[in-house]
C-alpha cells in the first residue's frame, strides 16, 4: 500500500452507504484486507461496500467498455470481496461523479462488472437540493427450478432472480421473520446459488407497494438494496400476475427498504430502471500508516 495519503468520500443511497476511493489510474492496490479494514465500521470509516473509482480504459476488466463508458465501478463488498454489480452503488458513483465536476446532470454510462448501465442524473430541484438518479438495471433473468429460505423453524418458497447479481426473493408475514440477518440464512439448494446468495424477505403494503428487508452477500443486513429491490419488484409483479412483456405497458412498483424508498419500473423490453436518492455526506483522507496495519 502506498505512504501517500489517499482522498476517500463518504456517500450512501437510502442509507446503503459506501466508502469511495478516487483512483482514475487505477493505481492503489485494494486487496480484500484493505477494503475490509476501511470498511470496518468500529475500527474504519465504515461501510457496507467500497466504490473504487476508475477510468475504465485503465482497468483489466473493464477496458473493452471503454468505448461506451468512460467510468467504471469496482465494487467491493464490506468484506473485502468482488461484487458483480450494487444498484444503490451506481447512484453514489454518479453522484460523486457529478459532484467532482466530472459529469453534468443529464445521462451518462457506467461500466460494471454486470455490464454498461445507463444512468440519469435528475436536475436539482427548484426548491434546493439534488436531484434523484434512475440506474438502468438491465433485465431481470429468472431462472427454472425450486428455491426454498429458511431461518429458525420457519421455511418459505423463494423465487431466485439474477439482476447480475443472484437474489433469492421471499414473501413473509411479518418482516421480524427474518430474524437478524447478521448471518446468511440457508437457501436450499445451495447448488442454486454456488458463489451464495443475497436474501430478500418481502410483506405487502397495498398494490403496487411493498417493504423488504434483505441480508446482502458478503456485508449482512444493510439499510437498502438496489438490485435486491428491483428483484424484489419483478418477483412481486409476477406474483401478482403482472407482467410488461405480455401486457405491452410498462409496471412500477414502490418498494420500501430500513434505509428509504425506491421505485422500480420494468418496461416491455424487460429494461428495468430504479429511481432514489444519492447523496455524497463527508471527504477526508486515510491515514496511511493506520492503513497499513491492515497486512499486520
Amino acid at each position: 500500500m502506498s505512504t501517500e495519503q489517499i482522498t476517500f468520500l463518504k456517500g450512501h443511497g437510502t442509507e446503503n452507504d459506501f466508502v469511495i476511493v478516487p483512483d482514475p489510474g487505477n493505481a492503489l492496490d485494494l486487496p480484500p484486507a484493505v477494503v475490509a479494514r476501511l470498511c470496518d465500521r468500529r475500527a474504519g470509516i465504515g461501510g457496507d461496500g467500497l466504490l473504487h473509482v476508475v477510468r475504465s480504459a485503465a482497468h483489466p476488466e473493464a477496458a473493452t467498455m471503454a468505448a461506451e463508458a468512460e467510468w467504471f465501478m469496482d465494487y467491493r463488498n464490506g468484506d473485502g470481496s468482488v461484487a458483480e454489480m450494487c444498484g444503490n452503488g451506481v447512484r453514489v458513483f454518479a453522484r460523486y461523479l457529478q459532484r467532482a465536476g466530472l459529469v453534468e446532470a443529464g445521462d451518462l454510462a457506467v461500466a460494471t462488472r454486470a455490464g454498461v448501465r445507463q444512468v440519469h442524473i435528475a436536475k436539482a430541484p427548484a426548491a434546493g437540493g439534488d436531484g434523484d438518479i434512475t440506474v438502468g438495471m438491465g433485465a431481470a433473468l429468472l431462472p427454472d427450478g425450486e428455491v426454498t429460505v429458511t431461518v429458525g423453524e420457519r421455511s418459505w418458497p423463494a423465487r431466485h432472480v439474477n439482476m447480475g447479481n443472484p437474489h433469492a426473493v421471499a414473501f413473509v408475514e411479518d418482516l421480524a421473520h427474518a430474524g437478524n440477518l447478521f448471518t446468511a440464512p440457508p437457501v436450499h439448494p445451495a447448488s442454486a446459488y454456488p458463489d451464495g446468495t443475497n436474501v430478500e424477505f418481502v410483506v405487502d403494503r397495498a398494490p403496487g407497494h411493498v417493504a423488504m428487508r434483505v441480508h446482502e452477500r458478503g456485508s449482512g443486513e444493510t439499510r437498502s438494496c438496489g438490485t435486491g429491490a428491483c428483484a424484489v419488484m419483478v418477483a412481486a409483479a409476477r406474483r401478482d400476475g403482472v407482467d410488461p412483456a405480455v401486457t405491452g405497458s410498462p409496471a412500477t412498483y414502490t418498494v420500501d427498504l430500513p434505509g428509504g424508498r425506491l421505485l422500480i419500473s420494468e418496461h416491455p423490453d424487460g429494461r428495468i430502471e430504479m429511481t432514489g436518492p444519492a447523496v455524497i455526506v463527508a471527504e477526508g483522507v486515510i491515514d496511511p500508516e493506520w492503513l497499513a496495519t491492515a497486512f499486520v
